[in-house]
């Protein structure tokens, strides 16, 4: 009972467990309850992953990745994801990605009553001075990823690959205007079409099942 306490419970120490098996009825000294406990490797802190499960409907989390054109030129396409509905949040498209641009899109993607309390980003020098002053100001809580870390920020990296495997590796991109028409238009299919097994294989933005054809009497 000793070991199974200690494994439901990583963070009860000896005293917890000891009190709570005497309020069970069982007379047992502190020492061997200490002695019999299973032994935890490291401190007894949140992981990032139950950091992600616990705060999920708060966290949003955001990155850049690179688009090449028809011309040989390079594009940099922004999206921002919420993570509990993984629902695309915000999406666009620079030629010259700045700080005070990013700055400008995150403020642009959550109106102030709307804002998550995580952003989560990788350590990108882009993310500079400019953009933590403007989370905070907006009353969120910078999260960078530990260096060479990519998948701490896995729900951006999945829906980048998402994009990537379902929409853009089947065109050719002409310019900015374009590739910024075709990633608004498939943010549209993303959040109100595409199913997801983890959202029990409904949408971002829920739809309802739809009918058709007879149903015979």
């Amino acid at each position: 009972m000793i070991r199974q306490m200690s494994i439901e419970n990583p963070l009860w120490g000896a005293p917890r467990i000891h009190g709570e098996l005497l309020k069970l009825g069982f007379e047992v000294a502190q020492s061997s309850v200490a002695k019999y406990m299973v032994k935890r490797r490291g401190p007894p802190r949140q992981g990032w992953r139950t950091f992600l499960r616990n705060h999920a409907p708060d966290i949003a989390a955001m990155d850049l990745f690179v688009v090449p054109t028809i011309g040989f030129d390079v594009l940099y396409a922004f999206v921002i994801v919420r993570l509990d509905r993984r629902d695309m949040v915000w999406i666009n498209v620079t030629a010259n990605p700045t700080a005070e641009w990013v700055a400008h899109q995150i403020t642009e993607a959550f109106p102030w009553d709307d804002a998550p309390k995580y952003l989560i980003r990788d350590r990108d020098q882009i993310y500079g001075a400019v953009v933590t002053r403007r989370l905070r100001a907006m009353g969120i809580r910078d999260k960078p990823t530990a260096p060479a870390s990519p998948w701490q920020n896995g729900f951006a990296e999945r829906l980048i690959g998402s994009i990537r495997r379902e929409c853009l590796d089947h065109i050719i991109v002409l310019g900015e205007a374009h590739l910024r028409r075709i990633l608004k238009s498939y943010a549209g299919y993303y959040n109100g079409v595409r199913t997801h097994r983890s959202l029990n294989e409904d949408a971002p933005v829920s739809r309802q099942i739809q009918r058709t054809g007879y149903e015979s009497c």
